[in-house]
């Protein structure tokens, strides 16, 4: 079966390139539908990634989250025209101790290997999770960065004390957002504060029982356990006024990437006893545990389409363009692609 691949050849440039697709694997070919750009895309698209690795990585088809309609199953498992989303996160081994994101012989869609611009994707059927009928397909599409929220507040819950009055959430983007309405569905006992910036941001938060600014807030104000979700350099500022406003032996959830290391004031992580983890990416369970926390909690969907900022269909490789040019420009939330290559 013969394929069009869509790579990132060099920052802002895409290519097709031609690929066949084997019938007698056991793969289950997916058409994709509905994709979301991520910030990990744009570092590659923006050639804000190192120089060393954009020679490594690319060329390479870029996104890791997106859904499809099943086009072929060799086995007849899954029916023609089923939607799916798919798992980017690709294991070769098992481990009975370590989740499948973490091992380093894992690899990941559109960081190690071809993402899913393509016209057909050829996955295998343990990356795949049905979609019930009815699902916001423009939701679906970013399930991938839900699960990262869902697999993290997992980690948490095995990890923190039971004290959990108050929760900060420090962040005012997509994940932040995420991270947020996920702790409320989960832990509705208690109170989830917002600790950003951008008070025109904060505002999409109404489920929330707090917003702050980071520049204003109340110096007796305290949580009981933290979810960093900034990312970049702003990272360790984040962190540090964290560690400043977070009760002794509270836990503290890092989720925001940096390219570049950052400092943290690891004497009153000691003194204070945190406990500091870091969460990346997800497996299919988390993939599944999201999908039903739609089926049960039908106003997520409802939010989550709250910050989908641009829709754009993609029929040519000046679309492509245009839409990862119009997710940079954009205020916030995000952006998806209808994928009708």
């Amino acid at each position: 079966m013969l394929n069009t691949i869509y790579r990132l050849v060099a920052p802002r440039r895409f290519e097709a390139e031609f690929s066949d697709i084997s019938l007698k694997d056991d793969n289950i070919i997916v058409r994709p539908t509905h994709l979301s750009i991520c910030n990990a895309d744009q570092r590659y698209y923006q050639g804000k990634r190192a120089p060393e690795v954009l020679k490594k990585k690319l060329p390479m088809a870029l996104i890791h989250e997106g859904i499809g309609d099943v086009l072929y199953d060799p086995r007849g498992e899954y029916k023609p025209g089923q939607s799916v989303a798919m798992v980017p996160n690709t294991p070769v081994e098992k481990d009975d101790v370590i989740a499948e994101n973490y091992l380093r012989s894992s690899k990941f869609r559109a960081s190690g290997f071809d993402g899913f611009m393509q016209d057909s994707v050829a996955i295998g059927r343990d990356r795949l999770v049905l979609l019930p009928a009815g699902i916001n397909k423009r939701v679906a599409a970013f399930t991938e960065l839900v699960s990262v929220s869902y697999h993290t507040i997992n980690r948490f819950d095995v990890r923190a004390h039971r004290r959990r009055d108050r929760i900060g959430v420090w962040g005012d983007g997509n994940l932040a957002f995420i991270t947020a309405l996920l702790l409320k569905k989960r832990m509705p006992d208690s109170q989830v504060l917002i600790f950003g910036k951008n008070d025109y941001k904060m505002a999409d938060f109404v489920f929330a029982d707090a917003t702050y600014d980071i520049t204003d807030i109340p110096p007796e104000l305290r949580v009981d356990h933290a979810f960093e979700c900034v990312g970049t350099e702003a990272s360790g500022i984040a962190i540090n006024q964290i560690i400043d406003f977070i009760n002794p032996e509270g836990t503290i959830a890092i989720m925001g990437v940096s390219e570049n290391p950052v400092p943290l004031n690891t004497r009153m992580i000691l003194e204070k006893g945190l406990n500091v983890f870091g969460s990346s990416r997800s497996g299919v369970q988390d993939f599944r545990d999201t999908i039903q926390l739609y089926n049960s909690n039908k106003d997520v969907e409802e939010y989550l389409e709250s910050i989908i900022g641009e829709t754009i269909t993609v029929r040519s490789i000046a679309d492509m363009n245009r839409a990862f040019d119009a997710d940079i420009r954009k205020s916030g939330g995000k952006t998806v692609m209808v994928w009708e290559k």
